[in-house]
């Protein structure tokens, strides 16, 4: 048996990012969200999602029972470089590989992430993972409507500051620069206690 875990949203607008974790032959699918701030500054400087990533992976990993012998597939994307070390310092070289993950696998992590786009009331693209360029527009333009979206933007990444609408002074709502600066506080997230569930329907939710 096998564990293939991958990732959705690390290059989006929008919203945090989504690592998830399906176990084909029982057909059990999993996910956990790092949260947006990590992709804000001043958190996003310090490069702690990297950490955040691989502790979730860890997570997902034990909700799904690793048997002593199964292996574990883990993205090629970087956001999961640290999982990869971790899990392969815990498990061994020989039950953790890198692969590019496609089929069911990578639709229901991305299933995931919009459905975690859906709760802010935002409507993803139907072509959004094939037209990047016009998925990034379509989700500028939704929160240029009401900059106060701009709290559930990865609004530190270097190539938004070329846009006035990123260069405006802070419009978040919470209380202080420290509270939402998960490598000084821990930040409440909200998947801890997520349990893997059958992931027979990919055009739905499935966490």
């Amino acid at each position: 048996m096998t564990i293939i875990i991958d990732d959705a949203g690390s290059g989006d607008l929008l919203w945090g990012m989504i690592i998830g974790a399906y176990k084909p032959e029982t057909d059990l699918f999993t996910y956990d969200l790092i949260p947006v701030e990590f992709f804000q500054e001043p958190s996003y400087h310090d490069k702690v999602y990297f950490k955040e990533a691989a502790l979730i992976a860890l997570q997902l990993v034990s909700r799904l029972n690793l048997g002593e012998k199964e292996k574990i597939q883990i993205c090629q994307g970087n956001i999961l470089d640290e999982a990869a070390k971790i899990l392969t310092e815990q498990y061994g070289e020989d039950r953790v590989e890198r692969i590019r993950v496609e089929g069911k696998t990578q639709q229901l992590v991305e299933q995931a992430y919009i459905d975690e786009l859906r709760n802010l009331g935002y409507m993803t693209l139907p072509e959004r993972t094939e037209k990047w360029g016009k998925s990034f527009w379509h989700m500028f333009e939704w929160v240029k409507e009401n900059p106060k979206r701009i709290q559930w933007t990865k609004s530190a990444f270097p190539n938004l500051q070329r846009y006035k609408l990123f260069r405006q002074p802070d419009l978040e709502n919470d209380a202080s620069q420290e509270n939402k600066n998960p490598s000084k506080k821990q930040i409440k997230r909200t998947h801890d206690t997520r349990k893997a569930v059958k992931a027979k329907n990919t055009n739905s939710s499935s966490h």
